[in-house]
């Protein structure tokens, strides 16, 4: 508990840090679109004109491109496909995390006594982050448990629980639960993971797009054709730069945060243990589950627990490929959870 405790008190750092982290993510996303645009104008405006045999030279193409004497249409292009990608991420992102999931927001005004519970949880783990706005609180329709927070800022913030979560923990520890997701949102680490995730996985989409364009055509140029392949191999190790700018770090702070709110590590110590021992115990059938959710991989990164630390791939997309999350036994350590006194 030590060592959460000394690093929840330094979550202005991180705020920062995860602020700076952001835009770096959006200028790599954006350079990254521009370099992949300017890449295909390159190779079709170095092939040889009709009737000759004459290779242009790369690089008088590349400069010519560069000033504008060849208009570099495949990068004018490319570059309003990330700045439209950038507006559609701030202005649809509960639309787009909550793809695939049959859910219900949580109103005040709810008479379903587990769904007032919810929400006035929510409300006093608010109270007590000292955050201005109230979260939107959702219920997925999903046996498993889970939970995550998105957002682009406080105002804008969203709490999502699964319908197996909020059954299968009391309260406290739904409260536990509760206060790591809004440490998220108080850290403000929901943008960085909101930006990284969905424009990793907008990369993957568009360079399929180009794949299949491109192979699907009457048209076909051999050159193109290595680009497009070549791309398709080497654009995820490049996203998955962009999500490696999603720490471990902000687990255990929001873990930390958990514990400053709370002042009692118990609550989420259990409801991590119940987390991973419920995925561990139906394996077969949550991974089923989650496959059958759709759009998983735009949730991964977010979520209070990682599928894939029981063995679950969560989807097919780039973020089933690896963890952002820690594993249970170096959270409870750093919680300074004692699994043996605490049962």
């Amino acid at each position: 508990m030590d060592s959460a405790a000394t690093s929840s008190m330094d979550w202005r750092g991180q705020l920062r840090r995860n602020e700076r982290r952001t835009r770096i993510v959006m200028v790599m996303f954006v350079v990254i679109y521009l370099g992949l645009g300017f890449l295909f104008d390159v190779t079709i405006n170095a092939q040889p004109s009709m009737g000759s045999t004459a290779v242009p030279d790369l690089s008088q193409v590349a400069i010519a491109l560069l000033t504008f004497h060849l208009i570099p249409y495949v990068t004018l292009i490319t570059g309003t496909v990330a700045i439209f990608s950038l507006w559609i991420t701030f202005h649809f992102h509960r639309q787009l995390v909550m793809l695939g999931t049959t859910y219900k927001q949580v109103l005040p005004t709810s008479t379903v006594l587990e769904e007032k519970q919810l929400y006035n949880v929510v409300e006093e783990m608010k109270v007590a982050a000292g955050l201005r706005f109230m979260p939107e609180v959702y219920i997925i329709e999903a046996d498993y448990m889970n939970a995550f927070a998105s957002g682009y800022s406080e105002r804008s913030a969203l709490v999502a629980i699964t319908r197996g979560l909020l059954t299968k923990l009391d309260r406290s520890e739904l409260q536990a639960v509760m206060a790591h997701e809004l440490s998220h949102v108080r850290h403000q680490d929901i943008k960085l993971t909101l930006v990284a995730t969905l424009l990793a996985n907008f990369s993957l989409i568009v360079i399929d797009l180009l794949f299949y364009t491109i192979f699907m055509g009457k048209k076909r140029d051999v050159r193109v054709e290595i680009v497009i392949i070549l791309l398709r191999y080497i654009l995820p190790l490049i996203t998955i730069i962009l999500l490696l700018y999603l720490s471990r770090t902000r687990e255990y702070m929001a873990d930390a945060g958990c514990v400053e709110l709370m002042r009692d590590n118990g609550p989420l110590g259990r409801a991590l243990l119940k987390i991973d021992g419920d995925h561990t115990a139906n394996r077969e059938s949550y991974a089923k589950a989650y496959a059958n959710q759709g759009h998983e991989a735009l949730r991964t990164t977010a979520y209070l627990y990682d599928p894939s630390l029981a063995g679950i791939s969560a989807g097919s997309g780039l973020t089933s490929l690896f963890s952002t999350h820690p594993s249970i036994k170096s959270r409870l350590a750093a919680l300074g959870y004692n699994t043996t006194k605490n049962g």
